[in-house]
């Protein structure tokens, strides 16, 4: 069988979820097609040598190993190693650049900008969200009013209007299909999550995000709220290593997932093969 280094930290802490539960679980399932080993993400670049392929999982690299994961990402590109979820990614793999582009190029995002040029032009809001560019689970975020637009370090950070939004909704993708979606019905309840079934409308939304990204093998999430008038907008395109909610879905949802998870790994890897 193939060798996977599942790179996962086991210790990270995120706020109303359990990320080890999850990788423990998702893990111990590929141990059905695949010799499977866990890694640190500290150790992901010494030991990926010897795998035929690499799932980066819930290691929350961005935040706390940012150069051991730009140092595993080099590496991995060089050598043309097969990593799961594809390094080709345009979205939070990137950075949050994507959200103020896409944006500025009409897409039904939340609307984003990173100049204070640009941020005059900003609807009216109750409030204004400024994010670091490269970040995740909040870390560094922080609210301001209108009139302190004008005075903000621009380095590093976007700013957004705060959405008065009905409901948060994520859609979660294995390639280019869309296997499950749930919402959280309480907007200050962001992780307690609830089946939620799709209009076509919604399906459409989400997979326009997931057909302009440049991945064919890995997992995505889009991350959308419902306005008070109905309409989605993006909130985030994750495509790095985003949480699942396997926990949260029926027996028969999980296993079709892994079982598409399995299968686009093993694609992934035929693929490298004929390279």
């Amino acid at each position: 069988m193939s060798r996977l280094l599942y790179v996962t930290d086991l210790t990270y802490q995120a706020r109303g979820r359990r990320y080890c539960d999850e990788d423990i679980a998702l893990s111990a399932r590929l141990r059905d097609g695949f010799d499977v080993a866990l890694a640190h993400p500290l150790d992901a670049e010494r030991l990926m040598p010897a795998f035929d392929v690499v799932v980066v999982r819930n290691t929350g690299p961005v935040i706390h190993y940012p150069a051991a994961y730009a140092r595993f990402r080099t590496a991995a590109l060089a050598a043309r190693v097969p990593v799961f979820t594809q390094l080709t990614g345009k979205a939070d793999m990137l950075g949050k650049q994507y959200l103020p582009d896409l944006s500025a190029a009409g897409f039904p995002v939340i609307p984003t900008v990173t100049t204070p040029d640009a941020a005059v032009r900003l609807p009216e809001s109750a409030g204004y969200v400024v994010k670091p560019v490269f970040g995740a689970d909040s870390h560094g975020l922080r609210f301001v009013g209108r009139d302190e637009l004008g005075a903000l370090d621009y380095d590093g950070v976007l700013v957004q209007p705060r959405i008065d939004f009905v409901h948060e909704v994520s859609f979660y993708f294995v390639d280019r299909t869309l296997h499950y979606a749930l919402y959280a019905p309480d907007p200050a309840r962001r992780w307690e999550l609830t089946p939620y079934e799709p209009t076509p409308a919604d399906r459409a939304f989400a997979q326009r995000f997931v057909d302009w990204n440049d991945i064919d093998h890995g997992i995505q999430r889009v991350d959308a709220c419902r306005t008070r008038e109905g309409e989605l907008l993006l909130v985030e395109l994750e495509d790095l290593n985003p949480y699942l909610s396997l926990d949260r879905v029926g027996d028969d949802e999980r296993e079709t997932f892994v079982e598409a998870m399995k299968a686009s790994i093993t694609e992934l890897l035929r693929s490298a093969k004929t390279v």
